[in-house]
């Protein structure tokens, strides 16, 4: 198995064209920069952020492996290949891997409500299937599905899952999947408003929408509360940047916010595909403001 994921993984928006095409072009450049000037430690495709549950299934496949292509080995990349059917979700995986990515994250299949012996037979599968790294995605938000961590332990036995993207938004879901699955699980922040609190935990990672717009000073805060330890420092980068993560995290708004703040940034990735509209006047300029204080 290769070396285990670390740090902050931006989780790519998916550009889109005026007229509703996907944007190669604008994704290549937004990958160099993330690359280049954001030093993110791995890239995270076709992820909730990246719209994928509006995208066609070539639409997937052309997104991942324009991803792995651009980043060509650069740093890790990690694929969204979730999807209501395991059958699915077994191919969307089986193409990431072929694609080159070094792993796949997929979140529980989502409006059909499985039970937990239906979810852990659907992970199993996926593990029997392929021979990349998986990282589980718990976000009972948007799929209706909370895997609690007795389960989380139930999946960690398998030699493919490896992580687990925790998005519940309780804070005790990590120590306790901690100290249950030791060094077999690493727990990433999948909720922007407790980075700080999952890296003082041990969270060895963060998938992180905010990366998109602020990359820089994602990386930071990881650095000085994950790796130096330097917590008085870190907390003084997180309260600064709390708002931006509060405002995310409150809205659920995270394309729509995102890629408005691109364009605020003179860096634009086109409208989210309907039904999802750009967010109202009032949060553009709330958006506008927190950008312009954190990066004075």
């Amino acid at each position: 198995m290769a070396q285990r994921f670390q740090g902050v993984y931006a989780v790519l928006c998916t550009p889109f064209t005026e007229e509703d095409q996907v944007d190669e072009a604008a994704l290549r450049k937004h990958l160099r920069y993330l690359l280049d000037e954001g030093k993110v430690q791995g890239i995270v495709a076709t992820g909730s952020t990246g719209e994928f549950a509006a995208l066609s299934e070539e639409e997937r496949k052309s997104v991942a492996e324009m991803t792995v292509g651009e980043v060509n080995g650069r740093v890790p990349v990690i694929v969204g290949a979730a999807s209501v059917s395991t059958r699915e979700t077994i191919q969307y995986s089986q193409h990431a891997q072929k694609a080159g990515a070094d792993g796949v994250m997929v979140v529980a299949p989502y409006y059909c409500h499985p039970n937990e012996e239906e979810i852990y037979e659907h992970y199993k599968a996926l593990a029997e299937n392929i021979d990349i790294p998986l990282m589980v995605y718990n976000n009972p938000g948007t799929s209706g599905v909370d895997m609690q961590p007795s389960l989380i332990a139930r999946l960690a036995e398998f030699e493919q899952i490896l992580y687990i993207k925790e998005s519940s938004g309780d804070i005790t879901r990590v120590a306790q999947i901690m100290r249950l699955c030791g060094d077999k699980m690493s727990v990433f922040c999948g909720c922007d408003n407790l980075a700080l609190e999952m890296f003082v935990i041990g969270a060895q990672g963060w998938i992180a929408p905010a990366a998109n717009m602020i990359p820089q000073l994602c990386v930071e805060l990881f650095e000085l509360a994950a790796v130096q330890k330097e917590m008085a420092k870190a907390r003084e980068l997180y309260f600064r940047l709390l708002p931006l993560f509060t405002m995310f995290e409150s809205s659920g708004q995270y394309v729509q916010l995102t890629k408005a703040g691109m364009a605020i940034l003179g860096r634009p990735f086109g409208v989210p595909r309907k039904p999802l509209l750009p967010p109202t006047d009032e949060a553009s300029q709330n958006l506008k403001a927190i950008l312009g204080a954190l990066l004075l």
